[in-house]
C-alpha cells in the first residue's frame, strides 16, 4: 500500500504529536494515505486512539525495532 504523503514526527513530543499529524491530515483529500514515523511509548499509545477519535481509519502499525514505529493512516471523512 502507497502512501501519498509521509511525515516524521520522532523528534517530536505530545502532544505536539497529534497536532502535526492533524495538520498533515488536513493537506490530503478523504480516501488518501498518511505514512507516519513516530516513536514508542506515549506517541504509539495515544496517537491511534486520538486519530479514530477522529474519523479516521489505522491502516496498519509496524514495529521497526528500534523505538520507532510507522503508522498508515487513511483519511476519514466520518463526521
Amino acid at each position: 500500500m502507497k502512501a501519498d504523503d509521509f511525515l516524521d514526527i520522532t523528534d517530536v513530543v505530545c502532544p505536539i504529536t497529534f497536532v502535526k499529524i492533524k495538520v498533515a491530515l488536513e493537506e490530503l483529500n478523504d480516501g488518501q494515505i498518511l505514512e507516519v514515523h513516530l516513536n514508542a511509548g506515549e506517541p504509539i499509545q495515544n496517537v491511534p486512539r486520538s486519530l479514530k477519535d477522529e474519523g479516521h481509519k489505522i491502516l496498519s502499525v509496524e514495529d521497526l525495532g528500534d523505538g520507532t514505529f510507522t503508522l498508515l493512516v487513511l483519511k476519514g471523512g466520518l463526521s
